[in-house]
C-alpha cells in the first residue's frame, strides 16, 4: 500500500537515505565495542570490560529503532556487512589496540554517531518529520553523553 502519513515520497527517500548511515556507523560501532569488551587489557579491565558491554548492550537496541524507523517509512533497512561497509563513517582497526587506544577510538565512534545524526536533522526538520527528530535526537543525547565518559577516562 501507499504510504500517506504526510511525509512526500522524495522526502521519506533521503530521511532514510540519512538514516541507513545513521544505521550503518551505529552497527559498525556496536561490533568495535563488543571486539573491544573481549579483548581489552590491562590495570583497567573490569572497569572496561562493564562499561564496553553497557555500551554495546545501547548500540544493540538502537540498531533496531534505526531500522524500524527506516521501514516505517517505506525503505528498506540495511543489513549486511557489505552495505554497512559501503555506508560508515567509521573506520575499522587493525590489530587490538592497547585499552587507552580503545577508548579513544570509541570517543571518535561515538562523535561521529553524533554528527551523522546532526546531519540528518535539517532533512528531518524541512519534512516535519517529528518521529525522525525525536530518535535523532535521543541519538545525540546517548552519543554525546558516552563520548564524554569515554574522554573522561584519559582525561
Amino acid at each position: 500500500m501507499k504510504i500517506n502519513i504526510g511525509i512526500n515520497d522524495e522526502q521519506r527517500k533521503a530521511i532514510c537515505d540519512g538514516l541507513a548511515v545513521l544505521l550503518a556507523d551505529t552497527y559498525t560501532l556496536y561490533l568495535k565495542t563488543h571486539n573491544y569488551h573481549w579483548n581489552v587489557t590491562g590495570p583497567m579491565f573490569q572497569t572496561l570490560h562493564t562499561l564496553f558491554e553497557t555500551q554495546y548492550n545501547e548500540l544493540a537496541l538502537a540498531v533496531d529503532d534505526i531500522a524500524e524507523r527506516i521501514r516505517a517509512l517505506g525503505e528498506f533497512a540495511p543489513g549486511s556487512y557489505k552495505e554497512f561497509a559501503k555506508l560508515t563513517s567509521i573506520k575499522e582497526v587493525d590489530g587490538i589496540p592497547t585499552a587507552e587506544e580503545m577508548i579513544k577510538d570509541l570517543v571518535k565512534g561515538q562523535e561521529a554517531i553524533a554528527k551523522t545524526a546532526r546531519s540528518i536533522v535539517p532533512v528531518a526538520d524541512k519534512a516535519s518529520d517529528e518521529v525522525s527528530l525525536d530518535l535523532l535526537t535521543q541519538r545525540m543525547t546517548v552519543h554525546e553523553k558516552t563520548a564524554w565518559m569515554l574522554r573522561s577516562l584519559v582525561a
